[in-house]
């Protein structure tokens, strides 16, 4: 499949956010970063050609964000994280498998609603688009696995608490989901799995 699509939407995006930084108050910038602590909770299940179900563990990584506020109440969010899960088939005609492990990569792009911009406390919501990469898979104790990448879709909770005009700190969650098909040793095996994972996330936020 080719990612080419997605690539020339990201950066549409970004060049529509550079473009529109012009008009945007010099005391005021429309720039925000956040750095947080997420916790990747996949929440699987699977339909797979020799029966059980694909297990995928949870993982502790970092993740960046970087936004752009169009008006104070309306932001886009580019969501950059990549976590390493151990994979697992459980109950199937071959008994439990170990299947390896493999790097997943979801850009995610977001649009945001902030409800309460100017305050110290500022939640917000938001809904948007993924696209999943999965890489450098060890397949464990089959020959081979390979995972199918494609487009998804994210929700998102979050707040802000402001601690003075530059730094705040950042709760948030968002739903992903996400969709693969995994071919086993060439296709002997196939599986049809929803990884649609939770993601909670805790960091630090700085609006330049």
């Amino acid at each position: 499949m080719s990612i080419s699509p997605f690539f020339k939407v990201l950066t549409c995006a970004a060049a529509l956010q550079l473009a529109a930084g012009a008009a945007i108050a010099e005391d005021k910038s429309p720039w925000l970063v956040r750095l947080r602590l997420i916790d990747v909770a996949p929440d699987e299940s699977s339909t797979v050609s020799i029966g059980g179900a694909v297990t995928a563990d949870s993982k502790i990584m970092p993740e960046l964000d970087i936004s752009y506020f169009w008006t104070d109440h309306f932001a886009t969010e580019l969501i950059l994280a990549t976590t390493k899960h151990s994979m697992g088939a459980t109950g199937t005609a071959l008994g439990d498998l170990d299947l390896g492990h493999v790097w997943v990569l979801p850009p995610t792009f977001l649009a945001q609603y902030h409800f309460n911009p100017g305050g110290q406390v500022r939640p917000y919501v938001g809904a948007g688009l993924n696209y999943t990469f999965f890489y450098n898979n060890n397949p464990g104790d089959v020959a081979s696995i390979k995972y199918s990448n494609g487009f998804g879709y994210a929700l998102q909770a979050g707040v802000d608490v402001g601690l003075d005009d530059h730094w705040a700190i950042n709760a948030d969650v968002k739903k992903l989901f996400l969709n693969t098909d995994a071919s086993i040793n060439g296709g002997a095996v196939t599986a049809d799995v929803d990884l649609d994972p939770w993601v909670f996330g805790l960091g630090l936020a700085y609006r330049f």
